[in-house]
């Protein structure tokens, strides 16, 4: 088989069979669960590596304990263990044919904070980002400070030993851990933390494993001391190998420090002991643009010496991919003309005035060098936080290059000293440029640590070949500029092979001899960083610890260019036949954008993904979404492609809430995907009534209102509900909108026998417009059409109706692909010589109306009078406050009463993801008075019929449980802004607090005299 090919990993012919009995055994061990089927090995296979490894199961702990009786479960076994975080590794360190250890769903508190002494015990699960807001209140955080903060768990960072933006400042993981408690191979739990000359001895001197790590050590500190001065790198972005020169250090000894970069091969971490550090009091940015990347080096070389917190290289795939994100490229204004490189220069202090004037200084010298261009200043925090979302995009923003060609992580982040930056620049892009290739680049200038990315398709197996070239030839340039092979990533899969001839023979067997104490048998992250003695060579050294169960598991170092995610016989269909998928490539290339980089979990802010947030389960991840869809396609999983049963239960939670299509750097839109895989699904086995209700809600409505108040008192009742509880799935405890007997439509063309307002033409100054009312606003919220119209013709415009049907969106939502298409074709014909004569149509249901502007699209690819009326419609907070920023008036000539009012606002998923929020707050500002609060609550949990079904409501409350509803009882008096039906459902039943949609909020306040 070619090396690029999956390995076959059910260990059927390995000395340690893994049988689901072993598997029940275990689960009798633990409180926690382990999970064995073939999807969930699935979605445990990649991170966001180039690698694929199906692991034997996954272990989810719920306590410290299940991790010790795993650990020693697998030595009983002979199994081989991984312990996981959040599975952001770039060099697939978390990936292995072994128990996976999934340390994050639960594993995840932090213990106990001394703020005096300024340190943290935390479990390994807790996340980078919710440790540094968990003391922030102290004024601390956590030092370390990676792009992936939001979603890396600090036992990650441990394993690899982590560094990230700000390294100049705060060093890298190792040198803010102070103790960590761990489980070793056998079961046998230590306690790792510093001690001096007298407390090294005694070490040394105890029985047991733990006497033993500790005179192995000594032996080869002791034999290998020169060695290790000679050939470790000499700059701080160095993380290959085992720390042995961090144990050379000072007067003291810490264990912790080896056990921090070790990847999972020595043991796992149950709790650390972590300093933390003082925030910085204030800081300000400067940016500038360079036509050239060797100018922005030799830049870094003048800034560096100035004392900068950070210095950050974006390079043009970023630029321009960032420039074309649907909500990044809103925060782009700092980019000039067509730069290859951006550096972004911090400076941190405790005065604002000073370090606001270190940004001018810099400036002033850049431009005496006559260095860059296009210099900006970010001193507000919000526009500090825009230039640090599009850095900390960085990494998903390469991959979402479309096609198979990408700049992939195999040699990203080798470090050389600051001085050779400019040099050695200009030798990696001669390296590309001899494979006739290309690369991009990004980060962390400051400590000359770069991420290069050359574009490599490993679909094809001539630039395969082309990868291993390029590593060959990386690893040579880094030795010249005495550098590091590894300045932030670690070893894993791209490294561990170049590691003996890096380090040289002594150091190499330095590493194999800790390794045969800690894990004599090669269980742990087997095949990572190094193996170790087989028991002949053990006995040979005579070691004190030898193998105890023969030679070690049969696994080969790791090599660059084996184990692939794709590889040259990597095959998947492309399922797409229901929507239009060639503005993405095709729908498997759209699956297949998900480069796995985790932002899906992230817990602290935006939408996505809710799920998640809610479950911490990565089956729950857009990530594990679309690991699902891949295996499925390319057919390791099932030959049922969008049939199978398995990953429909997959992608049942999904909320369709399109947060993904705008947080996701690589736009992977799981909301459209769903309803291709719902289409599908159902032509192969049937549409539920359910969903062919919830489809066509309008037809229910139409009859829901006609018999009004009677059907509300009927699906109110208790019978009624038990009704469709048992025959359709809809929950008993969720009430169900109210139907009005009077329509929006009756109302509106009772108006005078017109419709329109009491001075007719005569009051529209400024022209017509269509508004686009949808089933909710016509049948159970007539109110909020009542106070569009009455804005808008105050505003002085004409209001239309036309002759519409539903815009399709339950349909779409619910699989009913081909009657959403119906319903598409029928509103683009009745609406198409509106826009065709300029006159916008507008809408107040977010999902209503850009179904309209974007799924029309899909639904109808190539119909121009569909692109005709996608260009034409707005959200009303959209249309309004486009309009104000072309009047002169202000705003529109609108008059408002001074409204004392505090309103919490809560964005609705789509509108947040295609037009964010900005309209909505601007509006309501436009109201003397009020104090506007958005919150960042994520989705409400809702989610149209997600929130009415019997297997999905109990995860759609625990959404609205995570942030919502607390904030809103939090602060009862204030008042309540949603723009979507849903979300006002959805808060309504969770907190009793009847939300509004913000043109209603502008109605009430219009000053009518």
């Amino acid at each position: 088989m070619p090396s690029t090919a999956h390995r076959d990993c059910r260990y059927t012919a390995r000395a340690m069979p893994w049988t689901e009995d072993l598997a029940a055994q275990l689960g009798r061990h633990i409180r926690g669960e382990v999970r064995t089927d073939p999807m969930t090995r699935a979605l445990y296979s990649t991170d966001a590596s180039i690698y694929r490894a199906m692991p034997l199961a996954a272990v989810i702990p719920e306590h410290p304990d299940d991790v010790r009786a795993t650990m020693e479960f697998a030595a009983e076994h002979g199994l081989p263990l991984l312990p996981r975080g959040g599975g952001t590794s770039l060099e697939g360190q978390t990936i292995n044919e072994a128990l996976i250890v999934d340390c994050s769903a639960h594993l995840n508190q932090v213990l106990e904070v001394n703020a005096e002494e300024r340190w943290a015990r935390v479990q390994p699960g807790v996340v980078q980002d919710g440790l540094s807001q968990h003391v922030a209140h102290l004024g601390l955080k956590f030092g370390p400070d990676t792009a992936t903060s939001n979603r890396a768990t600090i036992g990650g960072m441990m394993g690899n030993n982590s560094a990230g933006t700000r390294s100049i400042v705060y060093g890298k993981t190792i040198d803010h851990v102070l103790e960590v408690r761990c489980v070793l191979f056998d079961g046998t739990e230590v306690v790792f933390g510093e001690v001096d000359a007298a407390g090294w001895q005694a070490k040394q001197k105890l029985e047991g494993l733990e006497g033993s790590l500790y005179r192995t050590v000594a032996a080869v500190l002791e034999g290998a001391k020169d060695e290790i001065e000679e050939r470790f790198p000499k700059i701080m972005r160095h993380v290959c190998g085992f720390n042995l020169d961090y144990l050379l250090r000072g007067d003291t000894f810490n264990m912790a420090h080896l056990m921090v970069g070790s990847e999972g091969t020595l043991g796992t971490i149950l709790d650390a002991k972590v300093q933390i550090v003082p925030r910085p009091k204030a800081t300000a940015i400067g940016l500038i643009n360079f036509d050239s990347l060797v100018d922005a080096m030799e830049a870094t070389r003048i800034i560096v010496p100035t004392g900068p917190s950070a210095v950050e290289l974006l390079g043009r795939i970023i630029i321009e991919q960032a420039r074309g994100h649907p909500t990044l490229s809103r925060l782009c204004g700092f980019i000039e003309g067509d730069p290859e490189g951006i550096l972004i220069i911090e400076y941190s202090g405790e005065d604002g005035g000073q370090v606001v004037e270190r940004v001018e200084q810099i400036r002033q010298s850049l431009e005496r060098s006559r260095l860059g261009y296009g210099f900006h200043a970010a001193v507000t925090a919000e526009a500090q936080d825009a230039v640090w979302k599009v850095r900390k995009a960085g990494l998903a923003l390469m991959l979402a290059v479309k096609g198979d060609a990408k700049p992939i992580a195999f040699v990203e982040d080798s470090a050389v000293p600051v001085d050779s930056l400019p040099e050695y620049v200009r030798r990696l892009q001669q390296v590309v440029e001899n494979h006739d290739t290309y690369a991009g680049f990004y980060g962390h200038a400051s400590v000359g640590c770069l991420h290069f990315r050359p574009i490599i398709n490993c679909k094809k197996a001539e630039d395969i070949k082309k990868l291993r070239s390029i590593a060959d030839d990386i690893r040579d340039l880094v030795v010249e500029f005495d550098g590091s092979m590894s300045g932030e990533h670690g070893d894993g899969r791209t490294r561990t092979e170049y590691l003996p001839g890096f380090f040289g023979p002594q150091i190499y067997d330095a590493f194999r001899q800790i390794k045969t104490v800690l894990d004599p048998e090669g269980r742990l992250n087997p095949g990572n960083i190094c193996n170790p003695f087989t028991a002949a060579e053990a006995a040979e050294r005579s070691l004190e610890r030898v193998p105890t169960a023969g030679d070690p598991i049969p696994h080969a170092e790791f090599r660059i260019d084996t184990d692939l995610r794709y590889g040259a016989e990597y095959r998947a269909d492309d399922a797409g036949r229901f929507l239009d998928w060639s503005r993405e490539g095709g729908l498997i290339q759209h699956i297949e954008m998900c480069n796995g980089n985790g932002t899906c979990r992230k817990l602290d802010s935006g939408t996505m993904c809710p799920s998640y947030m809610a479950t911490m389960d990565e089956e729950h991840s857009t990530r594990g979404r679309a690991n699902a869809l891949r295996s499925v396609l390319s057919g390791t999983l099932s030959p049922d492609g969008f049939a199978d049963r398995r990953l429909y239960e997959v992608l049942n939670l999904c909320l369709e809430c399109k947060g993904c299509k705008a947080e996701c750097p690589s736009n992977v839109d799981m909301a459209k995907i769903k309803y291709e895989f719902l289409a599908q699904y159902y032509e192969a086995h049937g549409t539920p009534r359910r969903a062919r209700l919830f489809g066509h809600v309008a037809r229910a409505s139409r009859w829901g209102s006609r018999f009004a108040p009677l059907s509300n008192w009927i699906g109110g009742s208790w019978p009624g509900r038990w009704v469709n509880e048992k025959l359709l799935g809809i929950v008993r405890h969720r009430p169900l909108p109210p139907f009005q007997r009077q329509t929006f439509e009756a109302w509106f063309y009772s108006r005078n026998g017109t419709g329109q307002g009491p001075g007719g033409d005569e009051q529209s100054t400024r022209g017509e417009v269509v508004l686009f009312h949808d089933t909710f606003m016509n049948h159970n919220y007539p109110e909020i059409g009542r106070a569009a119209v009455k804005v808008l013709e105050a505003a002085g415009f004409l209001v239309l109706l036309v002759n519409k049907v539903c815009c399709g969106r339950p349909m779409l939502s619910n699989g009913l692909a081909e009657d959403a298409r119906e319903h598409a074709r029928i509103n683009v014909e009745r609406l198409v010589s509106y826009a065709r004569r300029g006159i916008p149509i507008i809408g107040c249901e977010p999902s209503c109306l850009l179904m309209l502007r974007e799924d029309y699209l899909d639904l109808l690819p190539g119909n121009q009078a569909a692109a005709d009326v996608a260009a034409q419609s707005f959200l009303i907070e959209e249309f309004l406050t486009r309009e104000f920023a072309d009047s002169a008036e202000s705003p529109l000539g609108l008059k408002f009463r001074q409204v004392q009012k505090q309103l919490l606002v809560h964005g609705h998923c789509h509108q947040k993801a295609s037009t964010g929020m900005n309209p909505t707050l601007e509006l309501l500002g436009w109201v003397p008075g009020h104090e506007i609060s958005a919150l960042d609550a994520g989705c409400c949990g809702m989610a149209g019929s997600f929130g009415y079904k019997t297997e999905t409501y109990d995860l759609s409350m625990a959404i609205g449980e995570r942030v919502l509803f607390p904030a809103l009882r939090e602060q009862p008096d204030a008042g309540v802004v949603l723009s979507g039906v849903s979300c006002r459902q959805q808060v309504l039943h969770g907190t009793g607090r009847a939300g509004r949609h913000p043109i209603e909020w502008l109605a009430d306040a219009l000053d009518d005299s």
